[in-house]
Parts: C-alpha cells; structure tokens; sequence
C-alpha cells in the first residue's frame, strides 16, 4: 500500500469552553448562589477574566474543558510517543483484529526522501518485504485463531500507519504543546500538535493564545541544547495570531 498522508481533525470538544473555564474560576472565588454565577457568566464574554485566571497560576479550572482528536496517517513511531501523555484517553486501530493482508500503510520520514528517489525506493522496497513476512507467518498461523494476526504483527515496523482518537483536556493540551511544538521534538508528532494547535486556538484563543514552546513567551526551557530560532518562533507565532485576527475580522459569507 502507498504512504499515508497525515490527517488531523478536532471532532468533538466542550461547548462553550472559555465560559466553563470562567464558571470554575469564579465558583472557587465567589459567594453568593450558582444560579448567579451562571448568570453572570452568559452574559459577559469571559476571554479576560480566563487570561486573569491563567495568569495567576490557576490552571486546574482548565480541566473541565476537552478536545478530541481523529488522527491518521501517523506512525507507531508517533503513537509510542503521543501515549507518554498519561493524562489523555486513547483508542487505536488494532493490529491484532484488523488484518493488513491486502497491505499496510507507511510513514516515509522527510530525511530519507531527502536522499532522493533511491532511497525512498530502496526504503519502499523493505515495507514490501516485511509485508512478505507478515503475509507468510499469517498463512502459517492461520490455524490459531486470533494469533495469526496477533503473532505476525511482531514483523510490521514502526513505519506502520494507524489510526488514533484521543481526548486530552486544556491542561493537558497546554503541557503537550510545550513539549511536542518544539523544534526539538520528533518532526511527525510535531507536525502532528501544530495542527492540533490551529484547530483549537479559534475555539478558545484564552486558553491557548500562549500555549506551545516556552520560547514563545519566554527562556527556552532546553538550556544548551536550545535550537536558537527562538526569535523565528516567535515570528511565526505573531504571524498565525495576525491571520486569526484577520480572518474573525472577515465578514461571513453566505
């Protein structure tokens, strides 16, 4: 089968997440009745009162708020990463109940097409190979049961594409950004979380207006073994916050 492409796409999240956010602030502050509180907050835009919560350290009210994922076209490379990430919900495809007789999809990383058309060639020509494998320790296994799959998978590579649906709350999506946005993460889960990143930003800009690399809004946190493009970063950041602006600023279209 071709390489896969990656496909990242928000499918469900907390309505109306900066005004729950704000609910929560305002709950542990204030006295008076819930009644009021909820009051209070629909009537008002919340965007400044999360960024005074945020700014004061009080990042457990993000918790209420999630976001989650479909995922595909990424490795078990990426996913062996994106699974360190405790504090989240996942669901994966199965290797031991999907079947990849009729062929696998696979992740080409950037640095070998890099080396040009050979290499990918030569590279194409091994995932052919392990489907080979996988294709004989089926048929050898086919009379166990689940095991034909279930043992024939030790033979895929961490190229192998899979497919993910996670779900991680603001506060974890804030500490998964300033790991997996940097420079220095793995160029597939980073290309991943900048996509993420994008697609939530809109949806809450208080939550995550300076979400992302520390570098974004101050010392990068790698010490010697920084990048140096802090300034670059900060460019591109600058960049995409100008085009949200501008494209809230455009009138809708019928």
């Amino acid at each position: 089968m071709p390489e896969r492409s990656l496909r990242v796409q928000l499918v469900r999240h907390t309505d109306a997440s900066q005004a729950l956010v704000a609910l929560g602030a305002r709950l542990c502050y204030a006295g008076g009745n819930v009644d009021s509180l909820v009051e209070q907050v629909s009537l008002k835009d919340q965007q400044a009162f999360v960024e005074k919560v945020m700014g004061m350290g009080h990042e457990s009210v993000l918790e209420h708020a999630s976001f989650s994922f479909l995922v595909e076209g990424v490795s078990r490379v990426l996913l062996a990463q994106l699974t360190r990430h405790r504090i989240a919900s996942f669901s994966v495809q199965s290797q031991r109940y999907v079947s990849y007789q009729s062929g696998f999809g696979y992740i080409v990383p950037p640095s070998i097409r890099e080396l040009g058309e050979d290499a990918v060639a030569e590279y194409e020509a091994q995932m052919a190979q392990m489907q080979s494998w996988y294709e004989m320790w089926q048929e050898r296994l086919g009379n166990a049961g689940e095991k034909s799959n279930e043992d024939a998978r030790f033979v895929l590579p961490g190229a192998c594409e899979t497919r993910i649906l996670f779900t991680m709350n603001a506060r974890e999506l804030r500490h998964f950004f300033s790991l997996r946005m940097c420079n220095r993460a793995q160029w597939e889960i980073r290309a991943m979380a900048q996509s993420m990143y994008e697609q939530v930003y809109p949806i809450a800009p208080a939550l995550f207006a300076d979400a992302g690399p520390g570098c974004i809004s101050g010392v990068c946190p790698e010490g010697g073994r920084s990048c140096g493009r802090m300034l670059e970063m900060r460019s591109q950041r600058k960049a995409f916050l100008e085009r949200m602006k501008q494209a809230d600023a455009q009138p809708d279209q019928d």
